[in-house]
């Protein structure tokens, strides 16, 4: 035993210095993640953890690997060490370089959602900046990939081309179908044009109603007035005609149509739409100074159409806001029921009318 320990005394303590390393470095590295966390915590409380707890992953796995390298230096024959430092130096430069992506793009990323608070809390319009996080954060990766693609021999023609420029654009091309390219373009129209911004509140179709939460990449995001979020593409909903409720004044005219029998007084009808409407809150008086001159109602009212059952009768009310409207629409029609109610004016059913014959002459002859 004694002869052993004499003769692999080198390799042992060289065996031990390295394993004592790697326990050292997988120590210092769980401190280092208890301070960033701690840090993270104090510097942008409710943010996930998860970057930092893949940093941890990244080092430790990186101090195992390199410590198997360095402990195979006793392994092998002297001819191979050269392939072993380049290994080496090779995992030393991934693991290093993966660590400084991660970090650069989740400081990237926490910066922006600082800024875009403070944006929202200074009641400015966050757009841009929520998109431009995207594209930093996607930059840094993509930035990063490349990198890690120059130390490959076989690959570093391709990540230099891609380094010089137009290289860029090819490889996204080549890689990315038509649709994904698409939605790109579509979303730098929205941030350029701003048809709409995060906050809006918006119509694209009847089903698609809702504030705008998030402008990405790919796609825009919209919380629905039932809390549900509505994904939709960019290149789709650059293409659509929709409604913007907050671009411009916020006003907005709320149509309110009741059908009335043909029985019925249209002008006692017409004269309760507008009194129901004009004594409601939210109601909003959007005429003009010649309109209260002449003294024009708040409320137009008019005979809209003569269906076959039916008179329709539309009222034209005013609120502030697009939710004001629709708060005014369903709050009104129920009391113009309840007052038509009172006041005798029928909402009509369908009428059918029915003939029946007990009999049926057929070429001459009769049937029953």
């Amino acid at each position: 035993m004694e002869d052993f320990l004499e003769a692999y005394k080198p390799h042992i303590i060289y065996a031990t210095i390295i394993i004592a390393a790697v326990v050292i470095l997988h120590l210092l590295t769980n401190l280092f993640h208890k301070w960033l966390v701690r840090q993270e915590h104090k510097n942008f409380p409710g943010e996930k953890t998860a970057p930092v707890n893949l940093v941890k992953r990244v080092l430790n796995t990186l101090w195992l690997v390199l410590g198997l390298i360095a402990l195979s230096f006793i392994f092998v024959e002297q001819e191979k060490y050269d392939s072993l430092i380049s290994n080496f130096k090779l995992v030393l430069y991934l693991g290093f370089l993966a660590v400084f992506t991660i970090v650069a793009a989740t400081s990237t990323n926490l910066w922006f959602k600082k800024s875009i608070n403070k944006k929202i809390q200074n009641k400015y319009d966050p757009t841009s900046f929520k998109f431009l996080r995207y594209v930093a954060v996607f930059t840094i990766y993509f930035t990063g990939i490349l990198f890690g693609l120059l130390a490959f021999p076989s690959l570093r023609g391709v990540a230099q081309t891609a380094l010089g420029g137009a290289g860029v654009v090819a490889i996204v091309i080549g890689v990315a179908s038509q649709e994904a390219l698409a939605n790109l373009v579509g979303g730098v129209f929205i941030i350029s044009f701003k048809p709409f911004r995060v906050g809006d509140l918006i119509k694209v179709t009847d089903t698609m109603v809702g504030t705008v939460t998030d402008i990405t990449l790919r796609h825009t995001v919209i919380r629905n007035f039932e809390n549900k979020m509505i994904v939709i593409p960019n290149s789709i909903i650059n293409k659509e005609k929709l409604i913007n409720y907050d671009l411009g004044e916020l006003k907005c005219c709320e149509r309110i149509e009741i059908g009335i029998s043909y029985d019925s007084d249209i002008d006692l009808a017409k004269k309760i739409m507008q009194e129901e409407c004009e004594n409601h809150p939210l109601i909003y008086d959007n005429r003009s100074a010649l309109d209260k001159k002449d003294d024009h109602p708040i409320v137009k009212t008019a005979v809209l159409s003569l269906n076959d059952f039916s008179i329709t009768i539309r009222a034209w009310a005013w609120g502030k806001t697009f939710d004001d409207c629709f708060e005014l629409k369903i709050s009104v029609l129920e009391s113009i029921k309840k007052r038509f109610d009172k006041e005798g004016i029928e909402i009509p059913f369908p009428y059918r009318t029915i003939v029946m014959k007990d009999k049926k002459e057929i070429n001459g002859t009769r049937k029953n």
